[in-house]
């Protein structure tokens, strides 16, 4: 397989596969700890939970997954230099926090044969997490 495929060899999605698990379970201690009602989104709480996220992404840099600076406001699909599913590309989404909280709640559901697979039950969790993003413009 060639280096400039969009998809990682085996190996490497075992490894990401038992780091993300790993992810999940912290993201699911953490979520285990917020309030019973979800309001606002905790921005501070959500680049705590965000960790989780740095097993596929970051801020700054595309990874596995595209990087997440100016995700707000950004249409799907259009961060340069990334390799996009051809269908997230043709979603014609626009993120804001309906979007994501959406996308995060489930993305295959939203966008069927997206690479996207992190899905997050926790509605605090989510919404934090969406603060934290808003934050990275």
């Amino acid at each position: 397989m060639s280096t400039s495929s969009p998809f990682a060899p085996a190996r490497l999605l075992r490894s990401v596969s038992i780091g993300a698990c790993s992810a999940l379970a912290s993201l699911a201690a953490l979520a285990q700890a917020a309030p019973a009602s979800a309001a606002a989104g905790d921005a501070a709480r959500g680049a705590t939970l965000y960790q989780a996220c740095a097993a596929c992404h970051s801020i700054d840099e595309n990874d596995i997954g595209p990087k997440h600076r100016g995700v707000f406001g950004r249409h799907a699909g259009a961060v340069p230099d990334y390799a996009y599913s051809p269908a997230l590309k043709r979603s014609n989404i626009t993120w804001d926090a309906a979007a994501l909280d959406r996308w995060l709640t489930n993305p295959s559901a939203m966008v069927p044969g997206t690479k996207m697979f992190f899905k997050i039950d926790d509605p605090q969790a989510r919404a934090d997490l969406i603060a934290y993003l808003k934050q990275q413009r």
